[in-house]
Order: structure tokens, then C-alpha cells, then sequence
């Protein structure tokens, strides 16, 4: 029987048996016991499914990781130590020096850097292109070496819907998978495999955990991007693998090849896991996250909702309004609703901006976003700020965009704050 997500948040990864713990154990140990060297030395050779080391694998992070790659629809998981970890295993797995990215502009500021910044130290070539770009602009970003294209499906911080069925089409006519950054709307409110997405990463530091406890990620594999039909693109998965005794991957492990060299390789060599006590926090927000995606969305949109008709607001982009120009792709990929964030912005220049925000009580001026408080950003002062203007603009952040996270207060108390805030920074 396919269970329906609610009961997947809480009960999916780990079925307790007679005399087990009912929650999630943390396994917090470093190694693992065996009676025999032959047993040890199976499991190096990946002959074998187990545990020996928790820089690679760990029981608790597994239960976890299983739980999210069933929201998804995925067939196996990973966790890592960030959400920025997660995009860069993600890449880094099939994209090696050499190789080309293509990118949608919108995404966060951080993985903008990692990709145009480190990526690029690292010998990896990149084309950022606007995600509205025409299919033909798309095709003309495709070069022999291209290995990928990666967007994200809320973008942050403008939050804008990505149009995944069209992208991956576009991907999959060049041999190529798409790769979704999911962690907006989460698998509560979007699938992107459903839509044609061929891995899905997540900041699990966000909505999944949602109380602000826990910094983490996840990549989650789909299992239906066919590596050996590219085989000549995806070397480190269709070609011997010297380290593991000339193991083929997509050989020898199928649909689930691509998760598994991203464990067995780059977490062996690379270390980004994730604390067991981490993923234990994680786990338990995991089971709330049905109940709580709702209430961010519904609040959210009284909020927008009021904010489109004050007018001290200049603009405000909500995929959840209907004057919203992206409202019917909304429709289409988040029937049940986007997320609890939210850009809008004033009028007036960026010094009446800074007063709206320091004049804020209950709603806190944080880098975080996502989780049960309800907070605020300037990007261009804070997240972006490494960026020069005419890359803001090529990351569709504009100057005067502010980006506002609601929480699990009571909307009428964050309305209150906001016109007390514009009251405030009126009268100065």
C-alpha cells in the first residue's frame, strides 16, 4: 500500500521491533564491532551492506536519510553536514575538472558562490542563465562537457517557481540530469521527481528541522537517470573505480549508483557528514512537518495578502497570490502551497528599509529563514552582499528586496509588528 506523506513524516525509516525504542535511536559512536577480518575487509569492498565507520555511514543518519528519500519518492539518501555540502556532493559527483554547469541565476547567494567561485578554482566551467530563458537559450547553453543543470524550486531569496517539467526535458534531450534544490517547499508541498527532476537536494537546517536546531543537508537520488546510456559523460559512475578494485557503479549497484558512489567516495574522502545527534534533531522535526508546512503556507498567505494592499509596499512576490505572475505555475507544481517565505519590498530607499527592520519587535532580523519564528533579511546587505550589482541583478536580487519568513506566531501578531515597524520608521 503507498502511504500518504502525513503517515511517511512520521513513521517512514524506522519500524521499532519487539523491545526497540519507539523513537529514532542515536547510534554516537565512531566505529562498529566484527567478529572476523573477513568480515570487515567485505565491507571495504562494498560486498556487503553494513557499518564500520560513521564518516561514511551511520544507522541513525540512515533511518533519517530513508525517511526523506520516501517523502521524495527516491530510492535511497544521503545526509550531510550542511545544505551547502548537499549542492556541492550533489555536483561534484558526476561534474569533476573539466566538466561544465549549467545553473539558473535565482538561487541563493551561497550556492551561487560555491558554484562560480570554488567550482570554477576547481576547474569546472559554468553558464548562469535565467530561468525564464527561452528553450532555445537554454540550448545554446549546452557544450559537449556539460554534465548538469541545477535550479531550485522556490528560488531564494525572490522566491520564484521553477518551471521543472520544461528543464528537465531540456536536460534529459542533452543527456544530462536535472538537479533540484527542493528545500522551500519540501516534499510536503512538491516532488520534483514527479515532474522529471533526477536528484533532489535539501538544507535540512530549514522547514525539515524547523526549530532552528540542527545545520544540515540531504541529496536524494531518484534512481531513473540512465548513467550507462551517457556513459561517456558519467566516467566515475560507468568506468572501474581504482579505489574500490575497479567497481563499476552503474554496474554493480544499478538505480541506486548514484547515491552510492556519492557515499562510498566523495563522504569517504571527503567527510561532510552529518552528527547522528543532528540527524536525531532532524528526525523529530520530520515527523511534525506535514502539520507544520501547512500553517507556514496558510499564515503566509495572510500575510502576503496584506502586505499586497498596504501601501507602503512597493511590490511583493508570493506564488500563492493570485496578482501574482507566476500564480498559475503555482497552481501546477504547489496546488497545496509554496512555503512560508515571502520578498517584498518598500518604498522608499534603503535607509527607510533598515529603519522598517530595526523597528521590528516580535519578527527577528536573522541569516536563518524557515523555521518557527518568524524573521527578516536585506540580502543585499546580508546573504548577497559578496556580490556586485550586476550580479544582484543577474541573481534576480534586487536592491531593495527584503525577505520575510513567517513562522508559527499568530498572523494577526506579525501584521501588528509590520504596521507598528512602517508607523515607526514614517515618523523618523
Amino acid at each position: 500500500m503507498t502511504q500518504k506523506i502525513d503517515t511517511l513524516c512520521v513513521q517512514a525509516g524506522y519500524q521499532p521491533k519487539r523491545g526497540e525504542p519507539r523513537q529514532m535511536p542515536i547510534i554516537q559512536s565512531t566505529t562498529f564491532k566484527y567478529e572476523t577480518s573477513d568480515q570487515m575487509g567485505r565491507l571495504f569492498d562494498l560486498e556487503d551492506a553494513g557499518y564500520f565507520y560513521t564518516r561514511l555511514q551511520n544507522p541513525t543518519n540512515d533511518m533519517v536519510a530513508a525517511r526523506i528519500a520516501a517523502l521524495e519518492g527516491g530510492v535511497g539518501a544521503m545526509l550531510t553536514s550542511s545544505g551547502q555540502a548537499a549542492n556541492f556532493f550533489a555536483c561534484f559527483n558526476i561534474c569533476e575538472a573539466g566538466g561544465h554547469i549549467i545553473s539558473t541565476s535565482s538561487i541563493y547567494g551561497g550556492t551561487f558562490n560555491l558554484l562560480d567561485t570554488t567550482m570554477r578554482k576547481m576547474g569546472i566551467d559554468i553558464t548562469f542563465i535565467d530561468q525564464e530563458a527561452s528553450d532555445e537559450e537554454f540550448e545554446a547553453a549546452f557544450k559537449p562537457n556539460t554534465k548538469l543543470l541545477f535550479g531550485e524550486t522556490l528560488t531564494n531569496p525572490n522566491v520564484r517557481v521553477l518551471d521543472i517539467e520544461r528543464l528537465a526535458k531540456i536536460a534529459h534531450k542533452h543527456g544530462v540530469p536535472l538537479i533540484v534544490d527542493n528545500t522551500f517547499p519540501t516534499p510536503v508541498n512538491c516532488r520534483p521527481f514527479e515532474w522529471g527532476a533526477d536528484i533532489v537536494t535539501h538544507s535540512t537546517t530549514k522547514y525539515m528541522d524547523g526549530q532552528g536546531v540542527q545545520v544540515g543537508g540531504c541529496i536524494v537520488d531518484s534512481g531513473n537517470f540512465d548513467w550507462m546510456a551517457h556513459a561517456d559523460k558519467f566516467p566515475g559512475l560507468c568506468t572501474p573505480d581504482a579505489s574500490y578494485h575497479g567497481l563499476v557503479y552503474a554496474e554493480k549497484f544499478g538505480k541506486a549508483a548514484y547515491i552510492t558512489k556519492c557515499t562510498t567516495h566523495l563522504m569517504r574522502d571527503l567527510g561532510s557528514i552529518q552528527a547522528p545527534q543532528n540527524a536525531f534533531y532532524l528526525g523529530l522535526g520530520l515527523q511534525t512537518l506535514h502539520v507544520r508546512v501547512a500553517r507556514h503556507c496558510s499564515s503566509a498567505q495572510t500575510v502576503a495578502e496584506f502586505l499586497q494592499n498596504h501601501p507602503a509596499v512597493k511590490w511583493i512576490n508570493y506564488p500563492g497570490l493570485k496578482g501574482d505572475k507566476e500564480y498559475e505555475r503555482a497552481q501546477k507544481y504547489l496546488p497545496n502551497g509554496s512555503c512560508g517565505v515571502m520578498a517584498f519590498a518598500l518604498k522608499g530607499d534603503r535607509d527607510y528599509a533598515n529603519r522598517f527592520m530595526d523597528a521590528l519587535k516580535l519578527i527577528t532580523i536573522e541569516t536563518h529563514v524557515a523555521d518557527c519564528h518568524t524573521c527578516i533579511l536585506h540580502p543585499a546587505s546580508h546573504t548577497h552582499r559578496q556580490l556586485s550589482d550586476e550580479q544582484l541583478l543577474e541573481a534576480g536580487v534586487a536592491p531593495d528586496l527584503m525577505r520575510l519568513s513567517i513562522g508559527l506566531e499568530a498572523p494577526e501578531d506579525i501584521i501588528e509588528d509590520i504596521k507598528n515597524a512602517i508607523a515607526i520608521a514614517d515618523n523618523k
